[in-house]
């Protein structure tokens, strides 16, 4: 392994424990659908409109809220090798952003995925 890419893996292993880690992490693990948004971007709302279509309850971080934005974005980074907003995560895994959810949905595959992990709206919620 070269100088760069030892570099480079002891710099992901420190942001992957961080306490910022730990908290997207907890996120993704605690909740069937999460999305890591900003509230002024565009395709974070694209992506929560087909959630929301489907009858998806989710968890959005609202990372333009968060004094630990930048350190959450490096997290994301390092977990899906993406750094920008929105983050889809259903299930556990990344699916992508606002183009990938709104494909999806579509396609009619997004409600099944969510549908997976018990995590579409029951009437009252």
């Amino acid at each position: 392994m070269g100088g760069n890419q030892s570099m480079e893996k002891a710099r992901k292993d420190v942001i992957m424990n961080s306490q910022a880690a730990q908290f997207v992490q907890d996120k993704v693990k605690d909740n069937c659908v999460t999305v890591f948004s900003k509230s002024s971007c565009p395709y974070c709302k694209i992506a929560k409109r087909c959630l929301d279509d489907v009858g998806a309850k989710y968890e959005s971080v609202e990372l333009s809220d968060r004094e630990d934005m930048s350190d959450i974005q490096d997290v994301l980074q390092a977990m899906t090798g993406e750094r920008t907003v929105p983050q889809v995560f259903i299930n556990g895994s990344c699916i992508g952003g606002g183009a990938t959810t709104k494909m999806l949905h579509q396609e009619g595959r997004l409600r099944n995925l969510v549908q997976e992990c018990g995590g579409i709206r029951q009437d009252g919620e």
